[in-house]
């Protein structure tokens, strides 16, 4: 005997289309807002929608530093330690974007993560994070990226350089990664109370998890390669992650390559490898209506910023993209190889406005 069994397939259709019609009947009675717009209001978190977080918690470190704890949405995919994310939040009305290193421990059990920030002179989302920010404040959110991780196969002996918040990548690697046994931290910042994660830091030594150096500059002075090389006597034979200004980050780069070691150092940088510099020239925002003179090294986007010109922007590394405008007409030149793009008026050519600077007179349509 044959069992008939019902097919539901003929009425999913039809009630995807009563759904459809329902919501846009609510589309037009809600207009200029969407059904959409709502459900933002109510769930901003929820699956489907843009990629948002909700701040819980903000945390001091230090006088100028503060962890933020997040709460991401439904769809936030788990991040590989040492990655950073790009966080967009509103500051005086206006959404700004910048990216920031994750510090948190992936077996955290309240599905948040945190990223911990360091206010910088004149630094409009870093001291409004640290400084301003409360608990419930939404943010949107980019998916992690970043390649400043560990290998697949861990390296036996390990060294980690860092000064100032460099050092919040290589916590989120220290967090995450118990299982190195030959770690050592060289950390660099004013005085130990500048030391951000300085107890929890301290306390991995003393549990010998790491062999920690502090040099506190303000009374032993900047650390240079030649310091390193002398405080670490084995790190030609370590694996070496370093993040940091770009100074020290030259500096090591150099110090590796002489020693032919280049191939054992890792870098991330919170700001782009300026190699190249020339003529600066009047930018002109078109849409804007703004000009400036800018120097043929500062990155139109500072440059911008510092005129008052809200920009788009993302990790400011010349990395996300998230700061493509098009240039109209001009020229301008990238810091990291000097390569010069030029436009013909109207042309609308596609420029990074972190990694590049004017050479000469330019039009960015923005």
């Amino acid at each position: 005997m044959t069992a008939t069994v019902p097919r539901p397939t003929a009425a999913k259709p039809a009630l995807r289309v009563l759904r459809d019609r329902v919501l846009r009947v609510a589309e037009l009675v809600t207009t200029p807002l969407l059904p959409a717009d709502y459900l933002d209001l109510i769930d901003p978190l929820r699956s489907g929608a843009a990629l948002r977080g909700r701040i819980e918690a903000v945390l001091p470190e230090t006088r100028d530093a503060a962890t933020v704890v997040i709460r991401p949405g439904a769809d936030w995919q788990p991040h590989r330690p040492g990655q950073y994310v790009r966080i967009g939040i509103d500051v005086d009305g206006v959404r700004m974007w910048r990216a920031y290193s994750i510090t948190s421990d992936l077996g955290r059990t309240d599905g948040c993560f945190t990223v911990t920030v360091k206010a910088i002179p004149g630094g409009k989302v870093s001291n409004h994070l640290v400084r301003s920010t409360r608990p419930g404040t939404i943010v949107q959110l980019d998916q992690a990226t970043g390649d400043f991780c560990l290998p697949e196969q861990r390296p036996d002996k390990a060294l980690f350089v860092t000064a100032g918040s460099g050092i919040t990548p290589v916590m989120g690697i220290l967090r995450n990664h118990p299982e190195l046994t030959d770690v050592v931290l060289v950390h660099s910042a004013p005085t130990p109370d500048d030391v951000v994660f300085g107890a929890e830091l301290r306390q991995l030594a003393a549990d010998g998890r790491i062999r920690l150096v502090e040099q506190h500059t303000d009374t032993a002075g900047m650390l240079d390669a030649a310091a390193l090389a002398a405080l670490v006597p084995d790190l030609a034979e370590r694996a070496t992650w370093a993040c940091g200004p770009v100074g020290m980050l030259e500096a090591l780069e150099e110090h590796w390559a002489a020693a032919g070691i280049a191939d054992r150092l890792y870098t991330e940088r919170f700001r782009p490898k300026v190699l190249v510099t020339g003529e600066g020239g009047t930018v002109t925002f078109t849409k804007n209506g703004t000009s400036l003179e800018a120097d043929g090294a500062t990155p139109i986007l500072d440059a911008a910023e510092e005129a008052g010109v809200l920009m788009p922007s993302g990790c400011r590394m010349g990395i996300c993209y998230g700061c493509v405008l098009p240039l109209r007409e001009g020229a301008v030149r990238d810091l990291r190889t000097g390569e010069v793009t030029t436009a013909a008026p109207g042309d609308g050519v596609l420029v990074q406005t972190c990694i590049s600077a004017a050479a000469g007179a330019c039009d960015i349509d923005h």
